[in-house]
């Protein structure tokens, strides 16, 4: 058996590409990299699809507008399945393990910064009868839905929204939201389950109307800081969320592939 073994992987090693091994430099056969290529050599759409999702959330695929419509099905399945939630863990957990590390002063101005939309509350409902993220964004539709206070917490976010509270560290909503929406949104978020918070900021659109999200964002927070808040962590999903100034001592990404607001 051992013979047969070692034949078998001899055979293996001289009938694939080379590769250069740095240590001896001696020239060793290996497996080609099949990048979109299962193992049978079939040919994998999803792949694609996989690779513009990370090109976005690392920032390197801005400007978009819509979710390629190739991508739509592979988009619907990783933000329903288990995939997203696992991410969405990953990250919040990192977070909590952060704040563990701090001292948290007790004066009630250590504050955590969370974004709302698809950061606290999911819009998935809405998203999945739109193509998720395929159709162009629709501004109406989509603030008819936010209208009805139906949104669903993102659990592992919540998880996060509890330890920090447990830790003593207060919460501030700010949020990309129109002041209109102030009611509707602190209906929402209560029935989600988070009862309590520091502050909840709205846009005040008579300010920042024709503002990115960025500048917005920006001048919130620095209000906070100038109020004697402590912005020791800020977490979203849009980079719009944790790029700009008094952006907080570490910021945190979530996943999000559906929609891209400049």
């Amino acid at each position: 058996m051992k013979i047969f073994l070692f034949l078998f992987v001899t055979l293996l090693t001289t009938c694939h590409g080379d590769v250069v091994s740095h240590e001896h430099g001696s020239t060793n056969k290996i497996f080609p990299l099949r990048i979109k290529t299962g193992p049978g050599g079939h040919y994998i759409p999803e792949v694609s699809c996989s690779s513009w999702r990370l090109g976005v959330e690392t920032h390197n695929v801005i400007n978009w507008k819509t979710v390629p419509l190739e991508c739509e099905t592979y988009v619907g399945n990783y933000m329903l399945g288990d995939q997203y939630r696992a991410d969405s863990k990953t990250v919040n957990r990192e977070g909590y393990y952060y704040a563990k590390t701090l001292n948290i002063s007790g004066d009630g101005k250590d504050i955590w910064v969370f974004d709302i939309d698809e950061t606290s509350l999911s819009n998935l409902p809405y998203y999945a009868k739109h193509g998720f993220g395929v159709n162009p964004y629709n501004d109406t539709l989509f603030n008819e839905w936010v209208d009805l206070g139906e949104a669903p917490a993102l659990p592992e976010s919540q998880k996060l929204y509890k330890k920090l509270l447990s830790l003593g560290v207060k919460i501030v909503f700010l949020t990309g939201r129109p002041l209109k929406q102030t009611a509707i949104t602190a209906t929402n978020l209560k029935l989600a389950g988070y009862q309590t918070w520091e502050k909840l900021i709205l846009k005040d659109l008579s300010i920042y109307h024709g503002k990115t999200a960025v500048t917005y964002k920006s001048s919130e927070r620095k209000k906070l800081e100038k109020e004697g808040y402590r912005i020791i962590g800020n977490i979203g999903d849009q980079w719009s969320d944790i790029l700009g100034t008094n952006t907080g001592d570490r910021t945190f990404k979530l996943p999000d592939p559906i929609y891209y607001i400049a």
